[in-house]
Parts: C-alpha cells; structure tokens; sequence
C-alpha cells in the first residue's frame, strides 16, 4: 500500500524549545524532510541560501503570492516570509513526510490550505520558565519581555485549534513525543480506509 506523506506543522510561543525540538528530532529522524521558508530579507552571517533560506527579490516573491503559490506568507518589519506551495505537496504525494516548523498565524493558513496537515503546539514548562528563557537571552528590554509574555498567553488560548501539544519540559521526552505523534498518524485508519479494504478485496 502506498501512503501519501505526512505534512507536520509545529508551533508555539517564542521561547516555547520547538526550534530545539524540530533540530534534534530531525537529527534522529533523517528521512523526514524540513521545509525551507523563502524570505526577501537579506542573509545574515553564515546563513546559506536553500538551506537556512531561499533568499528571493521581493518582486518574485510578489509573484508568488500573485499565483497562490505559497502554504502561507506572512509580511514582517517590510520583509516577506512564507513556504513554497509545490515543492511541499510534490514530497507528500511521492510519500515523503515534510517538517515545518512556523508561527501560529502560519499554522492557521497552512491547515486553511492543506487540511491534512498535523499540527502540533509546543508548551514551555511554565509561564515562569518561558520568562525566564527569554531573559537569559539578553536580547531583549523589560518592555519587549512583558509583551512576549503578554503575546504567549494569548497564542496558548490558540491551542483548541492544534491536533496534538508537545509539553516541553525534557527535551528527550518532547522528541519522543512528537515522534509518537508522527508514527501513530501514519496508522491512522481514516487515512487509508479505503485503500486497506482494496488490498483484500482483491485477494477474493
């Protein structure tokens, strides 16, 4: 029986881990393919082009949206982001599993798109450790924390509209977790239904 590809989408607050998740689950997990955004803003140091980024003029991402070619694209501080339409659906039709990892309002276009897509909200422990991350970076004023922390409560209330939370308070279990997730919708009945009766119908 040939299975379409899986698309997995994971998200959560900033700070949540599911940036560290999604790298240590792709290092265990080599035939899961990673989906790279397209971006019109330039690359920073050591970034390289097609594998952090494809980095594209703003005129041919413009293009992209133009011919809904995009999962979803979102506009930020004057520079575009978003995920190439075709190369994702080609994967899951030749039955390969594709990794996106995203923002929330992202998640939502994607699932608008696509309605097979699993999506997965990744937790932090606490509020008080979330804070406590983001503190540690020292990248940030006590303004700009106070509205992280004020944006996390309200993308947590976004949770209804996931498949699946990954509660990110061992890093060795929320990888666990989340290849849990991905194996238990590969055998998922109404995925395949249809295909499994075929297949032993035809032995009669």
């Amino acid at each position: 029986m040939k299975k379409k590809g899986l698309l997995v989408v994971v998200s959560g607050p900033s700070g949540a881990g599911k940036g560290t998740i999604c790298k240590n689950f792709m290092e265990l997990n080599k035939q899961m393919l990673l989906s790279i955004s397209s971006t019109t803003r330039n690359p920073r140091e050591n970034e390289i082009d097609g594998v952090n980024y494809n980095f594209i003029t703003k005129q041919d991402f413009e293009d992209l949206i133009g011919t809904d070619s995009l999962l979803e694209y979102v506009h930020v501080f004057g520079n575009y982001y978003g995920t190439p339409k075709k190369w994702v659906l080609e994967c899951i039709e030749k039955g390969k599993d594709v990794l996106l990892e995203i923002e929330i309002v992202g998640a939502m276009k994607v699932k608008e798109k696509y309605p097979d897509a699993i999506l997965v909200f990744v937790l932090p422990p606490s509020l008080k450790e979330l804070k406590n991350r983001i503190v540690t970076r020292g990248t940030e004023t006590i303004e700009q924390i106070e509205n992280r922390m004020a944006r996390a409560m309200q993308e947590i209330k976004t949770i209804e509209k996931y498949d699946y939370f990954i509660f990110n308070d061992n890093l060795t279990r929320a990888v666990d977790d989340l290849e849990a997730i991905i194996s238990a919708e590969k055998n998922k009945v109404n995925r395949y239904s249809q295909e499994i009766v075929k297949i032993y119908e035809e032995e009669l």
